[in-house]
């Protein structure tokens, strides 16, 4: 499991209506009979074709979900471990993060960076 799911745990997090992911998958309601989530994808079971996969990582809350972690980091650590996952999990599924998805990513990632670098340091009690 990567550094980000083990963070994001979408199975448990995500709060997706059978709406949504007929939005995703591009087909009718109608066509869903049921969801299952499981841990690293959803299955769709489908009235016309049986079943189909889809991963968290092709839903926009994932994406949402990694710019709220880098805009929530508290520390530099924090920053940079996450930053780490993020080019783990680039590398690994280069097909799910599309050029502009990085630099979106990568702009908010050195705006945090800058933030928490002007933060005074304060000593622990």
């Amino acid at each position: 499991m990567s550094i980000l799911f083990r963070r994001i745990q979408p199975a448990q997090r995500f709060h997706l209506s059978p709406r949504y992911i007929a939005h995703v998958l591009k087909i009718p309601l109608s066509a869903i009979a049921r969801i299952e989530r499981w841990p690293y994808v959803l299955f769709v079971h489908r009235r016309d074709k049986g079943g189909q996969f889809v991963s968290y990582r092709t839903l926009a809350r994932w994406l949402r979900a990694i710019a709220r972690m880098i805009q929530t980091s508290p520390t530099l650590e924090d920053l940079k471990q996450l930053g780490l996952g993020i080019k783990q999990e680039s590398v690994k599924f280069e097909d799910r993060y599309s050029a502009t998805v990085l630099n979106y990513l990568r702009q908010l990632w050195a705006q945090r960076r800058d933030q928490l670098r002007c933060l005074p340091e304060t000593d622990p009690p």
